[in-house]
């Protein structure tokens, strides 16, 4: 069918329940529950997630499993979250054809299935939001901290082929923070020269200067030390590409020093009325 959405969210481990979540995150878990509603109004086929915690070396990895199961205690936060079971399906079929357009541009993109591997904070996090009843398939993309930005950006190039193409609704999703220059406490914001960064980048986003925005990103990550070192962001970029989407800026919060955006990008299509038929004729624009 297409790609449906795309998304930009974050995953502090503070905001694994929403009841528990600090006041100063709220616009955060308000974001969430509006990213959620968007989901449950496209009813999609499968949702494919890069998580900035996923951090894996040489390879892109590409989880095939058909079952994620298991219970997650994250390493960096045991106290935090601890036995969180999940249980989600996955799609092995969108796995192959992501890996395989990944390898005809050169990018060393390998599948796995293997049930026994738990997911990182910066899936499930997220996903605990999107798709509460555990009822849509899901895709987990790692970041290759091996890979260039370029090479990332094109993966996703890549990625968003594959979905645009797929005969499934599809929904893909960026899990990871902008400036992420960590301190202690969690109600710290990043540096004022930090959260000017961030507000920048954003307001690319919003403004749809894609372009802009991949071209700032080299810097950007150094300078505020973006999470994955900017690479969740190259390939949300890559899969947005030129096509033009209603990016709506849904809320930013803090979390011990970084700086959490949440966007959703719907695809702008124009709907024209044929004069002779009355029939309804729809193309999505591009830049």
């Amino acid at each position: 069918m297409s790609l449906d959405l795309a998304l930009l969210s974050s995953h502090a481990p503070s905001l694994l329940y929403a009841n528990q979540a600090p006041d100063y995150q709220m616009p955060i878990v308000q974001a969430f529950h509006q990213q959620r509603e968007r989901i449950e109004q496209l009813k999609p086929d499968v949702l494919v997630i890069i998580s900035s915690h996923f951090l894996t070396n040489w390879k892109h990895y590409v989880d095939a499993t058909p079952q994620h199961k298991g219970f997650l205690t994250a390493r960096e936060h045991p106290d935090m979250i601890a036995n969180i079971p999940f249980n989600y399906p996955g799609d092995e079929e969108l796995a192959a054809e992501l890996a395989k357009a990944g390898k005809e541009v050169s990018i060393p993109t390998v599948t796995f299935n293997e049930p026994t591997y738990i997911w990182d904070y910066g899936t499930l996090v997220p996903l605990r939001y999107f798709v509460p009843n555990e009822n849509i398939p899901v895709v987990e993309l790692s970041c290759n901290m091996s890979a260039s930005l370029e090479e990332t950006y094109l993966w996703g190039q890549q990625i968003g082929k594959v979905l645009r193409a797929s005969k499934k609704r599809t929904v893909f999703a960026s899990s990871g923070a902008l400036a992420h220059n960590l301190t202690r406490g969690r109600e710290n914001m990043p540096t004022l020269s930090e959260k000017a960064l961030d507000d920048k980048f954003i307001q690319l986003l919003v403004e749809g200067k894609y372009d802009d925005a991949w071209a700032m990103l080299p810097q950007f990550s150094v300078a505020a030390d973006v999470e994955s070192g900017g690479r969740h962001v190259a390939a949300l970029l890559g899969v947005l590409g030129k096509e033009e989407f209603n990016a709506s800026f849904l809320g930013y919060a803090q979390s011990s020093g970084s700086g959490n955006p949440h966007f959703a990008f719907e695809p702008i299509v124009n709907r024209t009325q044929s004069p002779d038929s009355g029939s309804i004729h729809l193309s999505v624009k591009s830049k």
